[in-house]
């Protein structure tokens, strides 16, 4: 909830509101449910955070420690559309749109939820929110999909992580990126992967007793998928018990680190 994070690719966090509930196999050794149990606090209860923690994108807007452009995760120890913050959420997207030089980018395992509780006047969507789904496998990145790429949006993407199995993107790709006949085949019977997703992250799981490893290969696979399609990849960790480079198990692959962000420009 600070001006600063350790996540790669974002540059501050904000939580206007901390807790959740586990809902898929990625939650399992979730970092938010033992920093909380570590801090004494619950973290199966969704409480908001003070008013001076849930006005910090304004603080920062106005004192300047944050520049234009600026990636803030979202809900980094909650999720922006669990139920428990309905209450607070319309609040929530109020500074959202009072901080356009901010991008925010939002990350949930509940997209079943998003098109219930958008803002009034999200049209095609704010050009700073980037929508995001998390998946750690292709399972739960055929379901949450489905959701997702009925939403207007800027940018949309996933965080495959912990990726704790392969997963093929391709046919969710922008229509016309993919140039395999089976793509604009696909994307000609669903019109709604003419769009597709803009961005990929990557990342094994980081926990100091038992991680469930992630296979390199996997993340070549998505990797290579992103290259021929033109999409923006960023791999944030292998993942395991030990940071090296001050990520979790590293983050070269195939001698080099994967920084790849989308524009908004880009998509539109």
């Amino acid at each position: 909830m600070a001006e600063r994070t350790g996540i790669e690719w974002a540059d501050a966090t904000w939580n206007p509101w901390m807790g959740c509930k586990k809902v898929s196999p990625g939650c399992k050794n979730c970092y938010m449910f033992r920093d909380m149990t570590f801090y004494g606090r619950d973290p199966n209860i969704v409480v908001k955070a003070s008013e001076a923690s849930f006005r910090n994108p304004l603080k920062w807007a106005k004192n300047g420690k944050l520049k234009t452009g600026a990636r803030i995760f979202t809900c980094s120890w909650s999720d922006w559309f669990i139920d428990k913050a309905d209450e607070w959420r319309e609040d929530a997207w109020r500074i959202i749109k009072l901080t356009p030089q901010f991008n925010y980018l939002i990350l949930t395992k509940r997209p079943e939820r998003i098109a219930d509780h958008l803002p009034p006047d999200w049209g095609k969507g704010y050009k700073n929110v980037w929508l995001l789904v998390s998946a750690e496998n292709q399972q739960t990145l055929e379901e949450r999909l489905e959701f997702l790429l009925d939403i207007p949006a800027a940018i949309r993407g996933v965080s495959a992580e912990p990726l704790l199995g392969p997963i093929t993107f391709w046919r969710y790709f922008p229509q016309g990126t993919c140039k395999r006949p089976v793509c604009t085949q696909y994307t000609r019977l669903n019109s709604k992967y003419e769009n597709g997703i803009h961005w990929v992250i990557t990342g094994g799981e980081s926990d100091k007793k038992s991680p469930r490893l992630t296979d390199p290969e996997w993340v070549r696979a998505i990797r290579d998928e992103c290259i021929k399609a033109h999409v923006a990849f960023f791999h944030k960790q292998h993942g395991g018990t030990k940071k090296i480079d001050d990520a979790w198990g590293g983050r070269l692959l195939d001698g080099r680190e994967w920084n790849e962000f989308p524009t908004v420009e880009s998509n539109h």
